[in-house]
């Protein structure tokens, strides 16, 4: 009997564990009995994929980086890249702020409501100002001090520190290209075995996926908060739904236009991507199985994924940038505020720069909002409104994110010609670590 394709197998993991949840959740001690016996799994499926993120994103870009001969290629590479994913967030954010202007949630919201959810998640609202008051008291020049780590094996002890993993792989790259091939050969097989080694345990962990996102699912259902707080937010989290959904129909049509790729190839080949984020919240976590999709399904010349994956993965951040922008109205409207063209184009900017300073980590975007209502002059304690439903919505646009970085590495793999034919034929079949080979 054939085998259920592997994004078949996560989706079915994901509805049986709600299933399982909701069903549990009508005992006295089922609940507890998820959070003990259920959730660890789940936990021990994301720290099994955050395990191999750092070494992957080393071997990965330094073969990368090295296997590309001379500067000039990396130079164009990379700035092919960088403007691209600048370009799709500007587009993500002006979709945001388009529908939350035409279907206006935030005025949904009456004052009880609106009380009850401040005084239920104002905590968490201060530890986000706290949180993002230590980035605005930060000089001008912070981000690209913290570019350059002081210690390699303190930077890769922290999955939080990827771009400063990134600026030394890269930086290790250069050096490797820099000295005569015969000397670099030795280094460039050793990272060459080390990257076939975290794909082969990529594989291997693949394999406890659908039953991760069952224990990840079931206990997303009891810990979430009451159905009267999420019904209130209900219009604005489907504006946001909508946005990110608008988003990934425009990542398919760019890639059908500037590829020829069709809709249906480049969403088979990367959903078990998006089903993971969707269950991670963490592009970081998902980043092992996304470069195993777009080079065995996508055709993506492993070149240019183990360069342009990684660095997207931390300043990609398209979705989080569209939820940014409605999350800012929507609160504004909640207040009572109307925001002028000039202060929505001001957020255009600022979630656009936002977003690519955010953690590839669950919740992060959430801090960084906190700078972008400060710019538009929105009171910050309205982040406790939509604290309720953040979780879910994380959820949604981390797969967003991961679709971005994969159309994005179709295009500048199209515009170095390296976009082939994908090495696993049939991308509708089952999923099989053989297949690698």
């Amino acid at each position: 009997m054939k085998k259920l394709a592997l994004h078949w197998q996560i989706l079915l993991g994901m509805v049986f564990g709600v299933i399982f949840a909701l069903i549990f959740t009508n005992f006295d001690w089922g609940s507890q009995f998820i959070t003990d016996w259920i959730k660890p799994f789940g936990s021990i499926f994301i720290n099994a994929l955050k395990l191999i993120a750092v070494p992957l994103i080393l071997a990965s870009l330094i073969k990368g980086v090295s296997d590309l001969k001379d500067i000039s290629s990396l130079s164009k590479m990379g700035l092919r890249t960088i403007l691209t994913y600048i370009a799709t967030t500007i587009i993500a954010v002006s979709i945001g702020l388009a529908i939350v202007n035409i279907f206006q949630p935030g005025k949904s919201i009456d004052q009880d409501t609106r009380e009850e959810l401040i005084e239920s998640y104002g905590g968490d609202a201060e530890l986000r100002q706290k949180d993002a008051e230590k980035q605005k008291e930060a000089g001008p020049l912070q981000a690209l001090e913290n570019l350059v780590p002081d210690n390699i094996f303190g930077a890769a002890s922290n999955n939080g520190n990827m771009l400063q993993v990134i600026f030394f792989a890269v930086f290790f790259g250069i050096g490797m290209i820099l000295i005569p091939e015969k000397q670099a050969q030795p280094v460039k097989d050793f990272f060459d075995a080390l990257n076939e080694v975290i794909l082969k345990m990529i594989d291997l962990i693949m394999l406890f996926a659908p039953y991760g996102v069952f224990a990840l699912l079931a206990a997303l259902v009891v810990e979430a908060p009451s159905a009267d707080l999420f019904m209130a937010l209900l219009y604005y989290a489907l504006c946001v739904v909508l946005g990110l959904v608008l988003m990934i129909a425009a990542y398919t049509l760019i890639v059908w236009l500037f590829t020829k790729k069709t809709p249906r190839f480049f969403i088979n080949g990367i959903s078990p991507a998006q089903l993971l984020a969707l269950s991670t919240s963490s592009s970081a976590a998902t980043l092992p199985v996304t470069m195993e999709r777009v080079e065995e399904h996508l055709g993506v010349d492993r070149q240019v994924s183990s360069f342009v994956l990684p660095i997207g993965a931390t300043i990609n951040m398209d979705g989080t940038s569209l939820y940014q922008a409605v999350a800012a109205v929507f609160i504004a409207q909640a207040f009572g505020m109307n925001l002028d063209f000039a202060t929505q184009l001001g957020i255009i900017v600022t979630a656009t720069l936002a977003s690519i300073g955010s953690a590839a980590v669950p919740g992060a975007g959430m801090v960084m909002l906190v700078i972008v209502l400060g710019q538009a002059g929105i009171p910050e304690a309205g982040l406790a409104l939509i604290f309720a439903v953040d979780r879910p919505l994380d959820m949604v646009r981390t797969s967003v994110n991961v679709t971005g970085d994969a159309a994005v590495s179709m295009m500048v793999a199209k515009s170095q010609d390296k976009l082939h034919d994908p090495k696993i034929k049939n991308w509708d079949d089952n999923y099989s670590p053989q297949k690698n080979q």
